[in-house]
């Protein structure tokens, strides 16, 4: 039985925490979808307007801002950065740190 009061101190990735596959994946596709939604929130455009912006339809739109994320790749999300006017900088570097895996981060 887990005790009520019992706490564990988060490593900062909410999906290694939860022992998912490829966390820094889905750490990484959580970030890029909240730049997503920062940037629509910031030009107050509706979901029609984000759906024309993106090439989607509304239900897409509404995943994406709920953080359903199944339907959508990197790849797919950095297109998305690029239609609303981002440029995307992507750093490859060696791994250093033998104590965890190589990483994927959005900085």
């Amino acid at each position: 039985m887990i005790e009520v009061n019992q706490r564990e101190e988060s490593s900062g990735n909410v999906f290694a925490d939860l022992n998912i596959p490829k966390p820094s994946l889905y750490l990484a596709k959580a970030q890029l979808a909240h730049q997503i939604c920062e940037i629509v929130r910031e030009r107050n455009l509706s979901q029609v307007e984000t759906a024309e912006i993106l090439g989607i339809d509304r239900a897409q739109v509404l995943a994406l801002t709920k953080g359903n994320l199944d339907g959508f790749n990197c790849d797919r999300l950095f297109m998305f950065l690029n239609l609303l006017g981002l440029d995307i900088k992507i750093t490859v570097r060696p791994h250093t740190d033998s104590n965890r895996e190589a990483e994927i981060r959005v900085c």
